[in-house]
C-alpha cells in the first residue's frame, strides 16, 4: 500500500509528486497518456514565473518530469475507472482498465480537463481530417492554407497566433461582442494583419468530402448565414473536467471536483488539484501550487493518523 498516489501527471500531479516525495512519502503517479498534460500541446507559455524568455510548454513539463524522477518519483502508465473509499478501513482504493485495483492511504486526482467540442455537423467526421483541437501539434500541415480558430480566450488569442506562421490566413470566429483573453493577447491578434477576427458569429456546420472544405457561419445578431472556404478548422471553447469515473457526490453542477481551500474533498484523504477541481483558474502556475497543497495536506493527514 502506498502513501500517496496521485492521478494525473500534468502540472499538479508532478507538483504534488515533488512536494510528496521530499515529505518522506511513499509516492505513485498514474498517468493514463504520457506526462506533461494539456500544457504539452501549448507552444509557448510566457506567464510561469522564473523564465525571462517564454519558454514553451513541452520544456517547462519535461523539467518537471525529470525533477520528479531524480528525487524518486515513479510513473507508471495506468487508465483509472474508479476512486473508492474502503468501508472497512481508511485507505482508497482506485480500480484500473484491466488491471489489477491499488490501494493508497491518500490520493490526489489530478486529471485535469479535456478540449471541449462544438458538438456540430462535421466536427466528429472531420477530426484528423482538418478538424483540430492542438495548434501545436497540427499547424504545419496548414502552410500557405487558409483556417478557422473557434474561440475567444487566452488559448483561442494564442494558438490564432501562433497558427500565422504557417497558414495564409487565420479566421478568429468568437460568438461574442468581445474576446476574453487577456489584453496583451488580444493586442497581438488585432495588430496581425495574417488574423481576420469574426464577431458575434458561430460555426453551423463543418463541411467537406474527404477533408474540410469549409464552414457555415451565422451571425448571432443578424441570424445570416454564409459559407466560408477553409481547410482547417482549430477549437478552442473550453474544457470539460476529466471525472467520468468519480461518484456524483464529490462533485459540482459543472462536474468539478468539489474542494476547500486545501484541495479536500468531501472524504477524508482524498484531495483534487489543477484544472479539475472547483474554482481552478486553470492557469499552470495555479495547478503547481493546488498540486503542492494536496500534498502537504495528504503529509498532514498521514501524520495525524499516527498520532
Amino acid at each position: 500500500m502506498k502513501d500517496l498516489i496521485i492521478i494525473g501527471a500534468g502540472p499538479a500531479g508532478l507538483s504534488a509528486a515533488i512536494y510528496g516525495i521530499r515529505a518522506g512519502l511513499d509516492c505513485l503517479i498514474i498517468e493514463r497518456y504520457s506526462p506533461g498534460g494539456q500544457v504539452m500541446n501549448t507552444d509557448m507559455v510566457e506567464n510561469y514565473p522564473g523564465f525571462v524568455d517564454p519558454v514553451g510548454g513541452w520544456e517547462l513539463m519535461s523539467r518537471m518530469e525529470e525533477q520528479a524522477r531524480r528525487l524518486g518519483v515513479e510513473i507508471t502508465s495506468g487508465d483509472v475507472v474508479s476512486v473508492e473509499k474502503k468501508s472497512d478501513a481508511g485507505s482508497l482504493v482506485i480500480g484500473l482498465a484491466g488491471g489489477d485495483p491499488l490501494e493508497a492511504r491518500t490520493v490526489i486526482i489530478a486529471t485535469g480537463a479535456s478540449f471541449r467540442r462544438l458538438g456540430v455537423p462535421g466536427e466528429a467526421e472531420f477530426t484528423g481530417r482538418g478538424v483540430s483541437y492542438c495548434a501545436t501539434c497540427d499547424g504545419a500541415f496548414f502552410k500557405g492554407r487558409e483556417v478557422v480558430v473557434v474561440g475567444g480566450g487566452d488559448v483561442a488569442l494564442e494558438e490564432a497566433h501562433f497558427l500565422t506562421r504557417f497558414a495564409s490566413r487565420v479566421y478568429l470566429v468568437h460568438r461574442r461582442d468581445e474576446f476574453r483573453g487577456a489584453k496583451i493577447l488580444q493586442d497581438r491578434v488585432l495588430a496581425d494583419s495574417k488574423i481576420t477576427t469574426v464577431m458575434d458569429t458561430v460555426v453551423s456546420s463543418i463541411n467537406g468530402s474527404q477533408k474540410v472544405s469549409g464552414v457555415l457561419l451565422k451571425n448571432r445578431k443578424t441570424g445570416d448565414e454564409r459559407e466560408l472556404p477553409v481547410e482547417g478548422v482549430f477549437i478552442f471553447v473550453g474544457w470539460d473536467p476529466n471525472t467520468g469515473y468519480l461518484p456524483a457526490g464529490l462533485l459540482n453542477e459543472n462536474r468539478e471536483i468539489i474542494v476547500d481551500m486545501n484541495m479536500n474533498t468531501k472524504i477524508p484523504g482524498l484531495y483534487a488539484a489543477g484544472d479539475i477541481r472547483s474554482g481552478s483558474k486553470r492557469q499552470i502556475v495555479m495547478a503547481c501550487a493546488d498540486g503542492a497543497t494536496a500534498a502537504l495536506e495528504a503529509y498532514n493527514y498521514l501524520s495525524s493518523l499516527q498520532k
